[in-house]
């Protein structure tokens, strides 16, 4: 009997699709095809590589509607920010591949040496759901244009929308330098224990702990973002509807399933009834719909099991003494209403896990350096924001978070690195240094 993958909408629940399972037997074949692929892929000059990923990508525009109502049916995502997503990775493609063929560039050193970037080989890219094709392009581009070939594993939750786009670029793609597997967990461990040169993941913190053991026996190439439990503090000096604005935005985002959302929110009590106030204020304004529902701006977690995690933290954060200001849990799953929860405390899930909900979870302090110390008391380090005036850069540089703001999102100017610290990430991608990551440095003395 041939295993399937189910993709279930939702907004509604019900079966939208099903893509059939990579058997072991057929994942062989496909690293085996990758290499030979490798072979002339990596002769191609990194110009031409340029230009047959650009085109590849632009080819997708006269189908962008029907991908983003698509990722919208299978993940929830509402239609505009699926249309955006879609958008993004189209019209972003031809200059993301020329600033990694510029990092790219071989580096005279003088004295008759070089420096070069070399193909790696065969890729592993491993995406997440929550931004099922920006993630996949993210990872895929890079590796295509440092001259790898690439075996893509779509999240299980979100295959079809990424079947799709796999299929219409490799209308222009050159035979077998990108093909798609299918599967869940034990799928991706035999990707990543298959003869693959480079693992470039985005995903669980768990999920990459297990891609590095098994990755460590051959040794592979490591590129890992492990998600966050981003922190956000409110001095007595901040704009309070600045802060107050950028937390609801943030901590709602694509329902609030996004690794950069503001988790946790440390308010100096000298105005934390007035933060409060306004933040439950505008989070009232939101409303939870399905994604096709005009008048909803927070739609569907992704499925029961996120929903009951998020379900579990709201429920732990109570029973421990938290306050309840806005929302909670509506009845039907997979919808969470807008939240406020205030009163958090170290040991409630909200705190010391990563939600991945609709949820603005806040906790007052007294002391700056207790905010800066419960902000850094995590494994989590990818992204920080600290909003206030006076002082504010002195409690950013103590943050411990491998992107950091200042009343604003992280995330940096141009081509800046996307980074995380501690256990948020294992080398990075963006920025020159982080496209080299993607291929094997080589020092030629002529």
């Amino acid at each position: 009997m041939i295993e399937t993958v189910k993709s279930i909408n939702p907004s509604n629940g019900k079966l939208l699709g099903e893509v059939y399972v990579t058997s072991e037997e057929e994942l062989a074949n496909k690293v085996k095809k990758s290499k030979e692929a490798f072979k002339k892929w990596r002769q191609v000059s990194i110009n031409e590589r340029v230009e047959i990923v650009s085109r590849a990508f632009e080819s997708l525009e006269p189908m962008q509607r029907d991908l983003a109502k698509l990722m919208s049916m299978e993940m929830g995502k509402d239609a505009r920010r699926s249309m955006g997503e879609v958008s993004g990775v189209i019209h972003s493609a031809a200059y993301f591949s020329q600033l990694v063929a510029s990092a790219l560039k071989p580096v005279n050193k003088g004295a008759n040496t070089e420096i070069q970037y070399i193909p790696l080989g065969v890729a592993a890219v491993i995406s997440p759901w929550n931004y099922p094709l920006a993630m996949a392009a993210n990872l895929i581009i890079p590796s295509l244009v440092a001259g790898n070939t690439v075996l893509f594993k779509p999240s299980e939750v979100t295959p079809i929308v990424a079947d799709e786009m796999v299929a219409s670029l490799n209308d222009y793609l050159p035979e077998d330098i990108l093909q798609i597997v299918h599967g869940s967990k034990s799928v991706g461990q035999m990707i990543v224990e298959s003869e693959v040169n480079l693992i470039a993941f985005t995903g669980s913190q768990s999920a990459g702990k297990d891609i590095m053991m098994r990755a460590g026996s051959g040794l592979k190439r490591l590129i890992m973002e492990l998600g966050g439990n981003d922190p956000m503090i409110v001095m007595y000096n901040a704009d309070i509807e600045s802060a107050a604005s950028f937390a609801v935005a943030s901590s709602f985002e694509n329902s609030g399933q996004m690794c950069i959302s503001t988790e946790r929110i440390y308010v100096d009590e000298k105005v934390a009834d007035k933060f409060e106030t306004r933040v439950k204020e505008l989070a009232a304004q939101y409303t939870v719909g399905a994604w096709d529902d005009a008048n909803a701006n927070i739609g569907p977690l992704v499925n029961d099991v996120q929903f009951n995690k998020v379900k579990l933290h709201i429920s732990d954060a109570v029973a421990k003494g938290a306050k309840l200001l806005l929302g909670g849990i509506t009845p039907k799953s997979p919808y969470i209403n807008p939240t406020v929860i205030t009163d958090i405390k170290p040991d409630m899930l909200l705190e010391s896990e990563e939600t991945f909900g609709p949820i603005v979870a806040i906790s007052r302090y007294s002391n700056i350096d207790d905010a800066i110390s419960r902000a850094n008391d995590s494994d989590y380090g990818l992204g920080a924001v600290v909003f206030g005036e006076n002082g504010a850069l002195e409690v950013a540089n103590q943050l411990e978070a491998g992107m950091v703001a200042i009343n604003q999102g992280v995330g940096g100017a141009g081509d800046s690195p996307w980074v995380g610290a501690k256990q948020s990430g294992f080398g990075y991608r963006g920025s020159p240094e982080g496209h080299r990551q993607f291929a094997q440095v080589k020092v030629l003395t002529k």
